[in-house]
């Protein structure tokens, strides 16, 4: 059976292996030509170009097709992908880490829906059409769209020209080309040669950055090296918002809107825990902390099997796409604190729900890893779920801070370790320690006793309930003590 896409790389090889005349040729027979060529209307000038498809998979990707059109009458090209597949569940989004101009060589798929963004510049660019390149390339297209309109803006808004020329010098220092030859480089003869040479390749100093991709159709991919472990790397799915789904024509804008896909998600995963009393989602009016703008807080009472009721509180702005969700206790304080300790042996025990409270602590004594109580908040997710979200939390704001020389790589390599684990490709150790034993962690035997999981319930110390206000608190009492004419000082 003939492979319509077949991996880009055995694409390459073939064009290799093949005649000149069989390439160049426009006789040649369709079979031998990996590329095919139709003749299209050129939409600047009205004469007759070529447009060139190639039908081709990406590795640990999908297939896509590239077009190249161009018109030897006016000279006028175009390069573009387009997705093959069907639009994917979740949407993505790819983080990269660029901190050695190794990383510039980085090939990248960047779809028509998807939204590129570079924190450290600023810089958010809207979704336009598909692309095929790295991420040198990327940066060079940056350069070359912001400094069309330059005159005209130094003119009209000195303001705009001033921050847009800061950008503009802040990627022509991470490309390190020569400025002598960028003004003459259309007319040189010499201008390949000058071109031959990467910004990956060059010998000087570059500043990091950090390059994000977020496709709502999941159809965009930045590649790694060596492996998903990559420490560098990360990938996070979630799941789309109404407003994203009648964008990409998935949904009418008149139908009515489905649930909420964080309570869904929800309802799916603690099952018949939410009959009854549990039925009923309250809604508190607030703003938005990220751009001030009116939303709703919704609060829903859920009881998870063999534990307790929660308060699961989920927040969503549809003008700035600003998401939190967070997990309070709905029951009594205990009067005592729990410690659950599990042994993950594979993949499965990801797939395990976990509560982790305020008040709750997380170690991984494999990788070294101690998270104090309060980090993240409380959280109602899985177990990969909260590794990702510490994976992301210590990528993100470690690596803005972190000179990835003075440590020889220990950092990177602690990352690593860290992807290994939320992979499950080691055995390790997981303990919640919470104080308030508001914390929980799924039994996949309940109601029989986990094998790989061990609870212990212990005595708070008194420094422990100092902390949490506990020793001050009274509830037993307090008329008296309300009644008890206060004495002037």
């Amino acid at each position: 059976m003939t492979n319509l896409f077949p991996a880009i790389g055995a694409v390459a090889e073939t064009t290799e292996k093949l005649p000149e005349t069989a390439v160049e040729n426009a006789q040649a027979d369709d079979d031998e030509k990996p590329v095919q060529e139709i003749e299209s209307l050129c939409m600047r000038c009205g004469e007759q170009g070529v447009t060139r498809l190639l039908l081709t998979s990406i590795p640990f990707f999908k297939e896509v097709v590239i077009m190249s059109f161009r018109c030897e009458h006016c000279g006028f090209q175009n390069n573009e992908i387009q997705q093959a597949g069907s639009v994917r569940p979740d949407g993505i989004v790819y983080t990269v880490r660029v901190l050695s101009r190794e990383d510039l060589d980085r090939q990248l798929v960047k779809s028509s829906s998807c939204t590129v963004i570079i924190p450290e510049f600023e810089l958010t660019i809207p979704a336009t059409r598909g692309q095929l390149t790295t991420i040198e390339g990327l940066v060079r297209d940056v350069v070359a769209d912001l400094s069309t309109d330059q005159p005209l803006r130094r003119i009209e808004n000195e303001a705009a020209y001033t921050k847009i020329q800061s950008i503009i010098d802040g990627f022509k220092e991470i490309l390190a080309d020569d400025d002598d030859d960028d003004d003459d480089e259309e007319d040189d003869d010499d201008a390949d040669e000058v071109k031959a040479q990467k910004a990956s390749q060059k010998d000087v100093p570059m500043r990091p950055f950090t390059l994000r991709l977020d496709d709502p159709s999941g159809n965009s991919f930045i590649e790694f090296v060596d492996s998903m472990a990559d420490p560098k790397w990360n990938m996070r799915t979630y799941r789309r918002t109404r407003e994203q789904n009648v964008a990409l024509g998935l949904v009418g804008r008149d139908e009515p809107e489905a649930p909420a896909a964080d309570e869904a998600e929800g309802e799916e995963r603690i099952g018949g825990g939410l009959e009854g009393e549990n039925e009923e989602i309250y809604r508190f009016s607030g703003t938005c902390s990220s751009c001030g703008h009116p939303l709703d807080t919704l609060i829903k009472k859920v009881n998870i099997p063999y534990f307790k009721d929660i308060l699961i509180m989920s927040t969503n702005c549809d003008r700035c796409g600003y998401r939190d969700n967070e997990v309070k206790s709905g029951a009594a304080i205990s009067s005592q604190g729990k410690r659950i300790t599990l042994k993950v042996e594979d993949k499965e025990d990801l797939s395990r729900d976990i509560l982790k409270s305020e008040s709750c602590g997380l170690s991984i004594p494999e990788i070294d890893l101690v998270l104090q109580p309060g980090t993240l908040g409380g959280r109602f997710t899985t177990l990969e779920g909260i590794l990702d979200q510490v994976y992301e939390e210590l990528s993100e704001k470690v690596f803005q801070a972190h000179d990835s020389q003075s440590d020889g790589g220990a950092f990177e390599n602690f990352l690593k370790r860290l992807k290994e684990v939320k992979s499950a490709e080691q055995p390790f150790t997981v303990i919640l320690d919470d104080p308030l034993a508001n914390s929980y962690l799924q039994n996949l035997y309940a109601p029989d006793p986990d094998p790989n999981m061990t609870i212990e319930m212990y005595d708070r110390t008194w420094e422990q309930n100092e902390e949490l206000g506990l020793n001050d608190m009274k509830v037993e009492g307090y008329e008296e003590d309300a009644e008890k004419p206060q004495t002037s000082s």
